[in-house]
């Protein structure tokens, strides 16, 4: 009876309901239906939030970067990848005075955009390719990736990669 009433309430039994044991053990015409309560209704997909990005590192970075010298200071050791160069040659390539220079060069060491590795009494400059592929991904992903602002085949187009 219990069951007739509640098929014809729209609740079918055995799909989304549960009988309580003891109510509908017990004799009589009335047994208990109770109906499940859907605690996750909602069927979605998690999505997985990516890894924390360092945006202040970031910052720093692409503030160590932002001046004409440093840019050229980049430029010049990503082009002498991956022996990188002596202080001496850097000056001069550049023409940049020893204080400026060494100024320079301690502003992007310390944004990790360059390492130095000791050869005898001269220090020799390299990139960082790590710390660049981590500025540079960040960027791909901000403006190709969620933005949509420029199309990816446009930047490789552009850089000649």
């Amino acid at each position: 009876m219990a069951a007739d009433a509640a098929v014809s309430a729209g609740v079918r039994p055995g799909v989304g309901t549960v009988t309580h044991p003891t109510l509908s053990r017990q004799p009589g015409p009335v047994a208990k239906v109770l109906t499940r309560f859907p605690y996750f209704y909602i069927y979605t997909t998690m999505k997985i939030a990516p890894p924390p990005v360092d945006v202040a590192r970031l910052a720093g970075m692409m503030a160590a970067m932002g001046t004409e010298p440093r840019l050229r200071i980049m430029r010049l050791l990503l082009f002498a990848h991956p022996d990188g160069l002596v202080v001496g040659e850097i000056q001069d390539a550049l023409g940049i005075s020893g204080p400026t220079l060494s100024h320079h060069l301690e502003k992007l060491r310390h944004e990790t955009l360059v390492y130095t590795r000791r050869e005898g009494t001269f220090l020799r400059y390299l990139v960082n390719t790590d710390a660049l592929q981590t500025l540079l991904g960040f960027l791909f992903a901000e403006c190709c990736g969620r933005n949509k602002a420029l199309a990816p085949d446009v930047i490789l187009k552009r850089c000649a990669c």
